[in-house]
């Protein structure tokens, strides 16, 4: 999984004028927990672009006071109107500990149901994964090859190598169904041959 590093200073001041001030300073107020204790720091708000706003899930390399620690993002707060970022919490990570994180589900492969005229409709999007940290996948891999119309994908024909799915295994991750177009051409040719 990659890797993006980020610096923040400590907070000596925890509480709402502290942090509004680090916020009017272009600064975001932020948490580092799950180790012996929390750690209340501040992090420059372009540092965190990399880190918000992208589809990927990231480990996160925090330098506090040359102090590093190993993280994921747990938590975000956005300004309801300006989507400025309020705050963020930090999980510590530990290579003995097992973590559960959101992951990206990745199509791969054309379906052939698709190519008959069905409708793929991916109902997850991301799916809930407990690993290690060293075992933790970028992404979930669903092939698409098997699906014709009418089939989908579960979560427990999902194969997992090194790690566990979370959801529950009846939920649906990806499915063809029969288009609008598919089903009156069949309606079509049902009428026709009578």
């Amino acid at each position: 999984m990659n890797t993006i590093a980020i610096s923040g200073s400590p907070r000596e001041n925890v509480g709402k004028r502290d942090a509004k001030e680090l916020r009017y300073a272009g600064k975001v107020p932020a948490v580092l927990y799950g180790g012996k204790e929390q750690i209340h720091f501040a992090v420059d708000a372009p540092a965190l672009r990399d880190l918000v706003y992208t589809p990927e899930v990231n480990f996160v390399e925090l330098e506090i006071d040359g102090k590093k620690a190993k993280a994921i993002m747990q938590d975000i707060q956005f300004h309801p109107l300006t989507e400025k970022i309020l705050h963020i919490d930090f999980l510590q990570l530990f290579d003995d500990k097992a973590v559960t994180i959101e992951i990206p589900v990745k199509l791969t492969g054309t379906s052939p149901g698709v190519k008959e005229g069905g409708k793929l409709v991916q109902k997850l999007r991301k799916l809930k994964v407990k690993a290690l940290p060293k075992d933790m996948p970028q992404y979930v891999e669903v092939s698409l090859e098997p699906l014709t119309v009418g089939k989908s994908v579960r979560v427990r024909d999902l194969k997992p190598e090194g790690y566990i799915i979370t959801n529950v295994k009846e939920d649906t991750v990806v499915s063809v169904i029969m288009s609008r177009a598919l089903k009156q051409a069949e309606q079509q040719a049902a009428s026709g041959k009578k």
